[in-house]
């Protein structure tokens, strides 16, 4: 006999969620869907009168606990969100490290100003965070919050950029690094860079949260972005109904979190964009060749180069020699394979260059500050 399992959540959500939750209906699984933007007392006659065995819904504020106020009895799984509830299951990615994976990548960059925009939401606060602390004090900081980017039009581009913002926007030293929390912020702040004649990514680089190819793939320009496995958010979803279902305990009280992958990087944010045509070439180079044995030697001599002015050019600009970013690409290329495939580790190190595993071990820790192993069994538990 199947289980019915409602699903209430936006369809931004659904989307994102429904490939890992697919296989989960061979187990006996059926799926109810409804709007989470129905209002409250119309959900809650249709979960009385669907009746369903468990039900998985997203956090918004004001509506999520509405929901469990009213149906107390219920299996619940709870997805994006890291507060808790008693009996509930919670389960979010780890925003703090989605704010560090982004810092990370703008401080390859060799940028020395950085800025947020954020949206006041407690996801947003968390991943400002983890963004300004991985920074410390090592460059300028700057933090602005925008309003009226409500889930009901996730996918939706109008807002035009307000007096405040563009004039935060002006008065930002240059270059610099933003990081918006998430991917409809990120376009916002494309538009407006281009609405005040501000060169993306020379003036303005720009990193976006999410990784949503609907709406990176239609910025102009196609925005980067913090990956997030939503593939291990939904699989963790999916068994922790099937855990519910079959009476055990919701266990832990703490929110199971999800690590991050990689920053993905397009055209709004990426290492090329330096005005140096040597830095340009070298970098063009390493990010091609990166799954080849490459010798920083060997390199300099294919293109012509002293080592001694790469070296230095490198010092300058990015604060780190060409072998250091060279290890750089291939860790956040890893961080990436680890969060979003099941590759042995034994592949992942092929993929990313490194082919011996234990040296992508030694390297992975040195700059992760966890083994490639450890990162994929957090980003799965």
């Amino acid at each position: 006999m199947s289980h019915q399992v409602a699903i209430v959540m936006s369809e931004v959500f659904l989307r994102r969620l429904t490939p890992s939750l697919i296989p989960f209906v061979r187990r006996e699984l059926d799926y109810r869907i409804l709007s989470i933007h129905r209002p409250i007392p119309e959900l809650t006659k249709l979960l009385h009168e669907l009746r369903p065995n468990a039900l998985i819904t997203e956090w918004l504020e004001d509506r999520t606990e509405a929901l469990l106020e009213r149906n107390p009895e219920l299996p619940t799984v709870i997805v994006d969100t890291d507060y808790t509830y008693p009996g509930v299951v919670s389960i979010d990615v780890d925003d703090y490290a989605v704010g560090r994976e982004a810092a990370q990548a703008f401080r390859q960059s060799g940028l020395t100003s950085f800025a947020c925009l954020g949206n006041g939401q407690p996801y947003s606060d968390q991943r400002v965070e983890g963004f300004r602390t991985t920074l410390k004090k090592e460059a300028a900081f700057d933090h602005h919050t925008v309003t009226g980017f409500e889930e009901t039009r996730y996918s939706e581009s109008f807002l035009q950029a307000s007096a405040p913002l563009q004039k935060w926007l002006d008065e930002l030293p240059k270059p610099v690094g933003i990081f918006a929390v998430h991917d409809p912020l990120g376009r916002f702040l494309c538009g407006a860079c281009e609405e005040m004649k501000l060169r993306i990514p020379e003036d303005v680089s720009v990193i976006g949260a999410n990784n949503d190819e609907l709406v990176c793939g239609l910025t102009h320009p196609m925005l980067s972005s913090v990956s997030i496995p939503w593939d291990s958010i939904g699989e963790a979803v999916g068994n922790a109904v099937q855990r519910l279902l079959n009476g055990n305990d919701p266990g832990s009280s703490k929110a199971r979190l999800i690590q991050p992958g990689g920053v993905v990087m397009r055209h709004s944010a990426n290492h090329f964009a330096v005005d140096d045509p040597l830095l340009r070439r070298v970098m063009i180079y390493l990010s091609e060749r990166m799954e080849d044995s490459i010798s920083i030697g060997t390199m300099c001599q294919e293109l012509r180069i002293a080592r001694r002015t790469l070296e230095r050019k490198f010092k300058e600009h990015y604060r780190c020699t060409p072998w250091e970013m060279l290890c750089q690409l291939r860790v956040n290329r890893a961080k990436e394979l680890l969060s979003n495939s099941n590759h042995p580790i034994s592949l992942v190190a092929e993929l990313c260059g490194f082919h011996d595993p234990e040296r992508m071990a030694v390297v992975f820790k040195r700059l992760a500050g966890m083994p490639p192993s450890h990162y994929r069994k957090i980003s799965e538990s």
